[in-house]
């Protein structure tokens, strides 16, 4: 046997027979030396020439993936060649605690603008007739701008992971994705929109025992026509920002979410608004108005299904993504049951301009944080894989918030964006003279502890679920997002009721109730 190392493969040039040596085999068993050049001298003393491949065990620990999303591009770079520390995780996102805040401010404030619009709409139309009468309307508020959650935000991250892992690079591609995307939130918005319906009828009969056949119908019509206009309006905007963010060198995951909800809570509210307040002039003179509008979006189902079928990308979402949807949908609505009970209180009928802000906000935030996370885990695998980045246990609030890894970074960035932004919509609020009431000093304060303690929830949440679900085989983009920001909903309209209840309690609250 030779004592020269093994040679495992050749490699030919210029017709010279040249060995491929392992890293590794250059240095002595005691790892102290080289190996001396004598020892690859040719048979007559000639010096052979050496291909050198660097071992793979020996650069575990020390390769690290970039994957700057500026410029779409991965490279692999040794950032650290010291043998003390032991193997670290590859970092798919190098970003600062800066790049992340610069990147999520604007699309931040300018989804919170529109869930302030959004409570100036619903402060204004509280005192319509189909309000007051068809009170099972205001359950049907969080379920339908939750539907940004179950399925804008759920577009925006599936899109901003496949942009940002090569999936969208090509017009085909690209036009792919569209098609299928667009195809398949038009079946969930129709179905949610119905069985959200039924949750706002079941929900609005329970405490009162009184059942209407016109106003259920109502409220399906009013439901599922506002979820299908609206999605179709807000998908098409996803796919433009989703597109836009790589062009310009911008991580979609910081802009796609909060852009998904800047519009989503205005133009749902106001479709909401604006068809069931038409839809209720109809009801005494054309009663057959109600039921043949239901019929109509409810028709169109087979076609979106057969283009969504057609597919590989949405097929699997369209068989196995209803779960997170449909429960996702009915804690929105137990929000909703909690702002009717509240809202039809004169003495809280404040809280209306309150209720989409600090449920959007939250949302909003929460939504970033679990794409992020997705994206990251996407990078070092793919779901169900074991991986060094998707710990199976649940994680402490420590590791969450103050651990040095990019998420923790986020989380930590995201949470510090709460009270200053909050602070502003407050102030446009209090400007616009609306939620009929006065912004008093412990107010302020009850209503930041409440928005600071619900997004410090749902961030907590948002660590463990995501990683909880890739580890069971699910993709966090199409499962986590729902359940978060119905989650949002309901921690935020109940902390937000509490906040009122004990503040009215105390005498601090100064209502001024009128149309």
């Amino acid at each position: 046997m030779s004592s020269k190392p093994e040679q495992k493969e050749t490699h030919q040039a210029n017709g010279a027979v040249l060995p491929i040596v392992p890293m590794d085999c250059l240095t002595s068993p005691d790892r102290g030396q080289l190996v001396e050049p004598s020892d690859f001298l040719g048979p007559d003393g000639d010096g052979v020439e050496v291909v050198v491949l660097e071992s793979r065990a020996n650069a575990k620990g020390v390769r690290e993936e970039d994957a700057l999303l500026e410029n779409g591009s991965q490279s692999n770079e040794s950032d650290d060649t010291s043998t003390d520390r032991g193997p670290e995780p590859a970092s798919p996102l190098k970003e600062t605690s800066f790049s992340i805040g610069l990147q999520v401010l604007f699309p931040f404030l300018l989804a919170g603008f529109g869930t302030v619009a959004a409570g100036m709409v619903l402060d204004i139309v509280q005192h319509w007739d189909v309000f007051k009468y068809v009170t099972e309307v205001f359950i049907l508020v969080p379920a339908l701008l939750g539907l940004k959650g179950n399925l804008e935000m759920t577009l925006a991250s599936r899109l901003s992971t496949a942009a940002n892992i090569g999936q969208m690079d090509t017009p085909k591609e690209l036009w792919r994705m569209i098609t299928g995307n667009m195809a398949l939130i038009q079946v969930q918005a129709t179905v949610v929109g119905f069985l959200a319906s039924i949750a706002a009828v079941i929900f609005g009969w329970i405490p009162d025992g009184h059942f209407s056949i016109d106003h259920a119908v109502l409220l399906c019509a009013s439901s599922v026509a506002t979820a299908f206009i609206a999605s179709l309006v807000l998908g098409m905007i996803m796919i433009g920002v989703i597109i836009g963010s790589r062009k310009m060198g911008i991580n979609p995951d910081n802009v796609a979410t909060p852009i998904a909800a800047s519009l989503g809570d205005l133009i749902t509210l106001a479709l909401l608004s604006g068809i069931s307040w038409g839809l209720y002039k109809e009801l005494e003179s054309k009663a057959y108005v109600n039921p043949l509008v239901c019929a109509f979006f409810i028709a169109l189902l087979p076609i979106w299904i057969i283009i969504a079928k057609k597919n590989a990308a949405t097929r699997e979402v369209l068989y196995s993504g209803w779960e997170p949807v449909i429960i996702a949908m009915a804690i929105s609505s137990v929000g909703g049951l909690i702002l009717d009970r509240t809202v039809s209180d004169p003495n809280f009928a404040g809280m209306a301009v309150f209720t989409p802000v600090i449920n959007g906000v939250g949302g909003n935030l929460v939504a970033v944080q679990a794409s992020r996370i997705s994206t990251y885990l996407h990078m070092s695998g793919m779901p169900g894989e074991s991986s060094e980045t998707a710990p199976r246990k649940c994680p402490s609030p420590c590791s969450t918030f103050f651990s040095p890894d990019v998420n923790s970074r986020s989380a930590r960035v995201l949470f510090l964006l709460v009270v200053p932004g909050h602070l502003v919509f407050l102030y446009t609020i209090s400007s616009m003279q609306g939620g009929h009431t006065t912004l008093t000093l412990i107010f302020i304060v009850f209503y930041m502890t409440a928005a600071l303690l619900q997004v410090l929830i749902l961030l907590y949440i948002a660590d463990w679920m995501v990683h909880w679900m890739w580890g069971r085989d699910l993709d966090p983009d199409n499962f986590s997002i729902p359940y978060l920001t119905a989650l949002g909903d309901l921690i935020g309209t109940g902390l937000l009721a509490l906040s009122f209840h004990v503040l009215w309690l105390i005498g601090d609250r100064d209502t001024d109730v009128g149309d």
